[in-house]
């Protein structure tokens, strides 16, 4: 399972928390160890780093969180990452692996 984010996730000041960081959070939540892979760059721009080209090839867009479960799904927005997550805890059929790399 790999989670891509922006540049980390951090807490910020921004209503809602940080897109990034409420992915993850949901995920560990339910059981599961996502590796996280930054992208850098930002979500408007033309894919010019590695890691949003890899979620522009993933999803048709360059904006994150993107995350790609085990069976090869590609979920992107975090509001759609915390339903998966919140619908799929580790270690139920179809909820990916709980010992991944962080």
């Amino acid at each position: 399972m790999k989670l891509y984010v922006c540049y980390g996730t951090f807490p910020t000041p921004r209503p809602g928390g940080h897109p990034c960081k409420n992915a993850c959070d949901a995920l560990r939540e339910a059981g599961h160890r996502p590796e996280v892979v930054r992208t850098y760059g930002l979500g408007p721009l033309p894919a010019l780093t590695p890691g949003r080209r890899k979620v522009k090839q993933l999803t048709g867009q360059t904006w994150v969180p993107v995350l790609v479960t085990d069976e090869g799904e590609a979920i992107h927005d975090s509001k759609a990452i915390v339903a998966w997550a919140k619908a799929h805890p580790a270690g139920e059929v179809g909820g990916g692996s709980a010992g991944a790399a962080a």
